[in-house]
Formats: C-alpha cells, structure tokens, sequence
C-alpha cells in the first residue's frame, strides 16, 4: 500500500480549516501532517513537517500566501501547493501561479473536486478549477510574450512592471505581493533603471505596448 499523501492546511479561518481537517482525516490516502493559520506560520510549519501537498489560503496575516508560497517552494521545489480562495482576480492567480503554486481551486470547490485536485497535484499535475483553466490558458498565451519582451528583467520586477502597468501605487503593490514597502520601492527603482525610462508613466507606456497591465485597476 502506497504511503499516504502529506498535507499541510494554511488558512486563518478556524471553521474552514475544521471542514478541510474533517475532509483530509476521512480520506484513508491522506494524512494531516500541520496547520497554520499565517503566511510566516506556514513556512516554518512546512519546514518541519515536509509535506507533499500545501492547501494555501491567499489573504493572511503577517505574510500573504503567495509570498508563503514562494518561500515553501524555494525550500523545497517538490511540494505541491493549491491555492484555495474566494477571489479569482487575475492578479492573485497568475502571481500565485509564478510563486510555484501548482494549482488554483475556489474555496466553494466541492469536497470530490479537492479531493481530485489533491491527488493529481501529488502526481506532479498542474490543477485549475473549472472557472479558472480558460484565463489560465490565456494568461499563458500571451504572458510569455510579455516576459520575453523584457528579459533583463527577473521575475519579481516583472511582477513589479505588471503592478505598475495596472496603475497601482507602491502600497497597493505591496500589498497585493506581500512585501514591505521599502522593498516595493527598490524593486520599482531597479525597474525603471533597466529600462531605461525616467519615471512610472514612461514604464507604464513600455509594458503596455508589450500587452502587459489590461484592464482597469483594481482596488
């Protein structure tokens, strides 16, 4: 018998981690390995416990789960992490999807559809809710040719550029990403340096003739 799948749960709202607990002990091939309930709680929690599948809530406090995510996976790159949240912008998926997570699921997922998802994630497969999976796929269509037009650029400041193209402020963008003001700021400096423009309206003008930062900015 194969031994069971390892799961840790990262959520900060007791009553949905009691319903996954519930879901994960009644499934005979997969064992609850940790919980937590913030995003620096979750990285050391995953590094005691090794597991093979992170069930990662997105909005935390102390640390955001695509930050989280990141982290869990730089550690170990063989940890399979689902995100599971109520909101589905596109900013929170594609930038948890560039933070190494292998999947995407709604939180209103019914227990047979997480289940499958924490299966096949196991295996190596990439997972998306069914809402997901198009913009997904369009996402990837023309998220290359955004990336390949700027490939001095590493992939947080490309998250950066994204960020401004979107109009958001230094703020917002720190805390849609996670990280700390200051680290916002240099970020955005070493961006407008390698490209060799003067102020945040020039880099806007450059990544969205690239095809970066549509539609309206959110709030």
């Amino acid at each position: 018998m194969a031994d069971p799948i390892r799961v840790l749960i990262v959520d900060d709202h007791p009553v949905y981690r009691d319903g996954l607990r519930g879901l994960i002990e009644r499934a005979p091939d997969l064992e609850l390995v940790g919980e937590a309930e913030t995003g620096v709680e979750a990285v050391t929690v995953a590094a005691r416990t090794r597991p093979a599948i992170v069930l990662m809530d997105l909005r935390m406090p102390e640390m955001s789960g695509i930050e989280a995510t990141r982290r869990i996976v730089q550690a170990d790159p063989g940890v399979g992490v689902l995100v599971l949240t109520m909101s589905e912008d596109d900013d929170s998926l594609f930038a948890a999807m560039r933070a190494g997570a292998r999947g995407y699921i709604p939180k209103d997922a019914d227990a047979e559809e997480l289940l499958r998802a924490i299966r096949a994630a196991a295996l190596g497969e990439a997972i998306f809710g069914a809402s997901i999976a198009t913009r997904m796929m369009s996402f990837f269509a023309g998220g290359a040719r955004s990336s390949n037009a700027f490939p001095e650029l590493t992939e947080r400041e490309l998250e950066i550029l994204e960020q401004i193209a979107a109009g958001r402020s230094n703020a917002e963008i720190g805390q849609r990403l996670g990280i700390a003001p200051k680290t916002v700021r240099n970020h955005v400096a070493n961006v407008l340096n390698k490209l060799e423009v003067a102020d945040r309206s020039q880099a806007i003008v450059r990544a969205r003739e690239a095809g970066m930062g549509g539609g309206e900015p959110r709030g």
